[in-house]
């Protein structure tokens, strides 16, 4: 025969806190088991008959009568530490594994392989796996930087963030771009409809039936978007929108464009029209660095959602997809925030040159 547990003492807020856990309904099952095991215990159950009760064994009823004994109520919530298996592999082969991953590369590769690193090494692939997701890995990755070599880099770049974060008062600041050669492309058979377990199917091959240039100012203060398209990608067409701009925005305010530096914003009739339109003022990005236009940002969303999966059979419905594209945004558009400070770009440009060792 079994020797009566003495019963459990509990306060008044551990036991409201108890019947909460008990009686939740989001609480995770095993909080509630153990909750219901020391409420019965403070009643003064006998150990086996709880364990009839909440169908568990004995000694589980003991092992949470003890832990809350010594730990109380949040010693509920948690398990007990657990050792583990004993890791087979040494601390001396997970840094020869690094090493090799980030100082080598195989005889007949640019870089390692889960399956080639393991048999240099003498390791399985999934070890090798575990090993590179452990260290945050990732060879078989790779991501293109580029270093602008323009001389007034760090002047552009404070005249164009500086647009960002304080714009001039009395003024409208437009993030300017324009996509061209956008093709009108119409696939040969028609496309397989979505279906459940099988993604939406198209041709590989196409019929090109003409492009179209995409002129585009995005507001940077409530994201409303100006965008036209013309045939070609000239000064002349720049100056079309440049006049509609002009026409579409209030004349006592200023415009403040940012712009690359293509050729057609810099045209000699581009330049005598902005003379004899003072209140329009153009802001060139640096020299390979059109990443600092946010337009950027908005003409990727254009060519991921209705573009580059579209088909069009005319130049006409290419365009009338791009318009109505545009209404659509501008019914409820939304600004993209610019974060990076210029002193913030400038350290990890300079960090990033000090890395490779180079003095651009």
């Amino acid at each position: 025969m079994w020797t009566a547990a003495p019963p459990l003492s509990l306060t008044p807020s551990q036991r409201a806190m108890l019947q909460r856990w008990a009686r939740g309904r989001r609480t995770p099952q095993r909080v509630t088991l153990r909750a219901r095991i020391v409420l019965a215990a403070a009643e003064g159950l006998p150990n086996h008959r709880i364990a009839q009760e909440l169908q568990v064994s004995r000694p589980t009823v003991l092992l949470w009568r003890e832990r809350f004994a010594t730990q109380g109520a949040n010693g509920l919530r948690q398990d007990a530490p657990r050792p583990g298996r004993t890791p087979q592999v040494s601390a001396a082969k997970i840094d020869a594994v690094i090493k090799a991953t980030l100082h080598t590369t195989p005889r007949n590769a640019t870089h390692w392989s889960v399956r080639t690193m393991a048999r240099a090494q003498g390791l399985s692939r999934m070890t090798i796996q575990r090993i590179w997701k452990a260290h945050h890995l990732k060879p078989h990755l790779v991501e293109t930087f580029k270093f602008s070599t323009d001389r007034q880099f760090v002047e552009k770049l404070h005249d164009v963030v500086g647009l960002y974060f304080s714009p001039p008062d009395r003024a409208l600041v437009f993030s300017v771009d324009e996509k061209s050669q956008i093709q009108a492309l119409d696939r040969t058979q028609p496309l397989l409809p979505l279906r459940p377990g099988i993604p939406a199917r198209q041709t590989h091959d196409y019929r090109r039936h003409g492009t179209t240039t995409l002129f585009t100012a995005l507001n940077i203060l409530d994201g409303h978007v100006i965008g036209r398209c013309l045939p070609r990608h000239r000064h002349q067409e720049f100056l079309k929108f440049l006049r509609q701009l002009d026409a579409e925005t209030s004349p006592d305010l200023a415009l403040h464009l940012i712009v690359d530096n293509y050729g057609t914003h810099k045209h000699a009739k581009v330049r005598r029209w902005l003379a004899r339109h003072p209140r329009v003022h153009l802001h060139f990005t640096p020299t390979g660095a059109t990443w600092l236009n946010l337009v950027e940002r908005w003409l990727r969303e254009l060519t991921t959602k209705r573009i580059r999966r579209g088909t069009f059979t005319s130049v006409p419905a290419l365009i009338l997809a791009i318009t109505e594209y545009i209404a659509e945004y501008n019914a409820h558009p939304k600004p993209f925030a610019w974060t990076a400070t210029a002193d913030e770009i400038l350290r990890k440009i300079n960090h990033c040159k000090e890395a490779l060792g180079t003095q651009h």
